[in-house]
C-alpha cells in the first residue's frame, strides 16, 4: 500500500484555510480498483501570516531489476608495490589510492576511458572482460564471476551499462589494488 500526503495552504476571501488530505491506495490491479479513500480536514482561522508548508509526495518504488546474466566491463587496475606479480609497480598504497580516486573523477567527468586505461592500468590494456553471473554458465570468451576477485564482480554487476564505479582495495575482495570499472554492456 502506498500513501501520498500533501498539505496545502489556501488563502480565500481573507480566511486562511488549511487542508490536509491523506490518500491511501493499493497498486493498480487488472480489475477496476475502487476510488482511493480521501479524508479531508479543514480549519478556518483568521489570517495572521501566510505560511508556506512544503509538500511531500511519495512516489511508488519499483522493484529492482534482476541482475544481468552476462556483462562486459572495461577496467583500470591501480596497484601498489608488491601487489601484481611480474609487474614493477613502485607507488605506495597511499599514492595508489590517490591516483585511483583521481582517475575515477576524470572518468566520471567524461574523459576518454580507453585512453585512461591505456595510460594508467597496471593490468593489460584494453582491460575488457566478459563475465557470467553466479550460477550462469560462461559463454565463449567469458569468465565466470567466481574466477575473478570478488569486488570486481560485485561492482561490475551493480553498474548499469555506461556507468563507472570503483572497487576499493581490500586484502580479501580486491587484493591487487583499486579497479576503476566501466560497464560496457
Amino acid at each position: 500500500m502506498r500513501t501520498n500526503r500533501s498539505l496545502a495552504v489556501i488563502a480565500t476571501a481573507g480566511l486562511l484555510t488549511t487542508l490536509a488530505c491523506q490518500t491511501a491506495s493499493s497498486p493498480p490491479t487488472p480489475a477496476a480498483s475502487p476510488a482511493p479513500e480521501v479524508v479531508p480536514t479543514a480549519v478556518a482561522t483568521p489570517p495572521q501570516a501566510l505560511e508556506v508548508v512544503p509538500t511531500t509526495v511519495t512516489t511508488p518504488v519499483s522493484s529492482p531489476a534482476a541482475p544481468a546474466d552476462h556483462i562486459r566491463l572495461q577496467h583500470i587496475l591501480i596497484a601498489y608495490a608488491g601487489k601484481v606479480p611480474g609487474k614493477n609497480v613502485t607507488r605506495t598504497q597511499e599514492e595508489a589510492r590517490a591516483l585511483a580516486n583521481q582517475i575515477l573523477e576524470r572518468a566520471k567527468k567524461g574523459e576518454n576511458f580507453d585512453e585512461l586505461v591505456r595510460t594508467n592500468t597496471d593490468d593489460r590494456a584494453p582491460g575488457i572482460y566478459a563475465l557470467s553471473n553466479t550460477g550462469v554458465a560462461p559463454g565463449p570468451g567469458e569468465f565466470s564471476r567466481e574466477r575473478m576477485v570478488p569486488a570486481f564482480g560485485d561492482v561490475g554487476f551493480s553498474l548499469a551499462p555506461g556507468e563507472i564505479g570503483m572497487a576499493e582495495y581490500d586484502p580479501a575482495k580486491s587484493p591487487y589494488g583499486w579497479h576503476i570499472i566501466k560497464r560496457i554492456e
